[in-house]
């Protein structure tokens, strides 16, 4: 049961109004003030990982956003969302707990590469979202993963039970919500492979070494016409055009770098091997037009029309964020013309 502090009190209505986009008319949100006190098995869990097991309903973004406009006390006090609870620590939050979740949960195939109790590795297709944005809440995957790990009647490829290392949501018992968290992306038309964490010390970890480049990641692309040179480096820097919403190479934009290596000449395409040593938004797509050869089904990019972006990432090698194992992933198969 929540515990009154004095002064405070639970669950009172505190309506929030937002403007409509079109028209005079208003929403009303309704904020609720709610008293939570940490218990023994709380400690030094981070504040963010206990308002996501608490509100399992409600997305990661709209939680930190909580915390981050100080509508979140601990003790009386603003706390970030990196501080370690203790015992009896009493967590007061005014929330809209009938907000829904933009990870909805979807039953949607899904083809599992690899699974832990700590992660998993898809390969998705082409044409999947990886997470939902404002445009699209549903059919990702994301919405898959939310489904599949947490509906029971889904068999589990994980071998043996849970460990004590679970996500902040099955922390005290497995009929809590598993939330997927991705420490890296891959845009909707590209297919490949995919890590995505299920506890949230794997989640930081990993999120660690990508950014810190301890990462391996390979992909292949089918590009238009004759690449001459076996291999090379191809490095421009790389920003955002806000008035044609679009990246591209910008003399101001960021230091980006690709690696390129041919894998097979066709009559009028290439198959290449691409290493993005930077990681910038559609570097790849941006670094292969630049010299000429745009992928095949860029077409935005110059790219002849195809029923696909030609573009996969076949390889992931990473380091386990528990175990510390090294771990390397290949899938080659992908649907690109032949020669």
């Amino acid at each position: 049961m929540p515990i009154l502090r004095p002064g405070k009190f639970v669950a009172s209505a505190v309506p929030k109004l937002e403007p409509r986009f079109f028209g005079l008319r208003y929403n009303v949100q309704v904020e609720e003030r709610i008293a939570i006190q940490a218990a023994a098995e709380h400690q030094k869990v981070r504040l963010e990982d206990f308002l996501l097991d608490h509100f399992s309903g409600l997305s990661k973004m709209y939680l930190r956003d909580i915390v981050k406009t100080e509508r979140c006390e601990v003790n009386g006090r603003w706390e970030n969302i990196g501080y370690r609870l203790r015992p009896n620590d009493l967590i007061e939050i005014s929330v809209d707990t009938a907000r829904e979740t933009a990870m909805k949960p979807e039953n949607i195939p899904l083809d599992i590469v690899f699974e832990d109790e700590h992660i998993i590795v898809v390969n998705k297709p082409t044409g999947m979202l990886v997470h939902p944005s404002h445009r699209e809440n549903n059919g990702t995957m994301l919405n898959a993963l939310a489904y599949y790990l947490n509906d029971k009647s889904v068999p589990s490829a994980v071998a043996g039970g849970l460990t004590q290392d679970q996500p902040p949501a099955t922390a005290g018992g497995s009929d809590k919500t598993i939330r997927p968290g991705l420490p890296h992306r891959l845009d909707k038309q590209t297919s490949g492979l995919i890590v995505v964490a299920k506890t949230a010390t794997a989640h930081r970890r990993l999120s660690a070494d990508f950014m810190k480049k301890r990462v391996e990641k390979r992909y292949l692309a089918l590009v238009d016409g004759t690449v001459e040179r076996d291999e090379g480096t191809i490095e421009a820097p790389i920003g955002r055009f806000p008035e044609l919403k679009q990246w591209s190479v910008k003399e101001d934009g960021k230091h980006s770098e690709s690696r390129f290596w041919v894998r097979k000449r066709c009559a009028d395409t290439t198959l290449i091997e691409l290493e993005p040593v930077t990681g910038r938004t559609n570097q790849l797509r941006i670094h292969c037009e630049l010299i000429g050869h745009p992928i095949v089904g860029d077409v935005q990019r110059g790219g002849r029309e195809f029923e696909r972006l030609c573009l996969h990432a076949y390889k992931l090698a990473f380091r386990h964020p528990i175990t510390r194992e090294d771990l390397s992933f290949e899938n080659d198969q992908c649907s690109f013309p032949g020669p």
